[in-house]
């Protein structure tokens, strides 16, 4: 509990460092407003399914394709708050990456610029804590994203349904497969039906029910338990 704490405290410290050096900015009023505490009940905070579709898995030469997010609060899922685009980018696409995550050039090319997309999210973002699963996606892309447009990297709180289940089987200390931690594997485990993968939306709505399953099942209720 004490690491979790200072986990949590971590954060906010990061937060207020940051607050002094960015510039006026969208980053800079997501930055102005605190984060939650601790102590704060999972029921009762508003929490931020985010997902990413990428070029690839290195933020620092791949891009944002798509961001989809969706808001998850008193344990449901509020659907009206579904947020989802296409993200423009001058990079020509792979075929290879367009047969996994169906986004073509011509979407591409009419889709939103980076710098209107991402004050959007962290508009949203703000005060409240990011869930998403392997959030070192999000996490690297969101930085490298407020580094392009800012000057400085992003820092939020965020719940990973991948850890949450990962500590679990290491407790066991037994050997188990990785693609046991899949998203879409998980969802199977926890009874959860199929969802179209690999579409930032439905990605990050799968997320939100993972989590509202884990949740359950571990009997999940303040913050200090689910952010690693």
């Amino acid at each position: 509990m004490n690491f979790l704490l200072h986990t949590l405290n971590g954060y906010e410290a990061k937060r207020k460092r940051l607050l002094k050096k960015v510039p006026t900015s969208p980053l800079k009023d997501y930055l102005s407003v605190p984060f939650p505490k601790p102590s704060q009940l999972i029921e009762s905070q508003k929490i931020i399914a985010l997902d990413f579709e990428t070029t690839g898995l290195d933020a620092q030469h791949d891009r944002l394709l798509s961001v989809g997010f969706v808001n998850l609060q008193n344990n449901q899922i509020k659907l009206s708050t579904i947020h989802h685009q296409i993200i423009r980018s001058e990079d020509d696409l792979k075929a290879e990456n367009v047969i996994i995550h169906q986004i073509t050039d011509d979407a591409k090319d009419a889709g939103d610029a980076l710098a209107e997309v991402i004050p959007k999210l962290l508009e949203r973002l703000a005060g409240n804590v990011m869930l998403a699963h392997f959030r070192r996606i999000e996490s690297q892309f969101l930085n490298a994203a407020c580094e392009v447009l800012y000057g400085y990297p992003c820092v939020c709180p965020i719940i990973d349904t991948l850890e949450i289940e990962k500590s679990r089987l290491d407790m066991r200390d037994v050997a188990y497969d990785p693609s046991e931690l899949r998203l879409s594997n998980l969802r199977i485990k926890y009874g959860l039906p199929n969802h179209k993968a690999h579409n930032a939306l439905t990605d990050a709505i799968a997320t939100a029910e993972l989590f509202l399953a884990q949740q359950a099942n571990y009997k999940f209720h303040h913050l200090k338990q689910v952010l690693p």
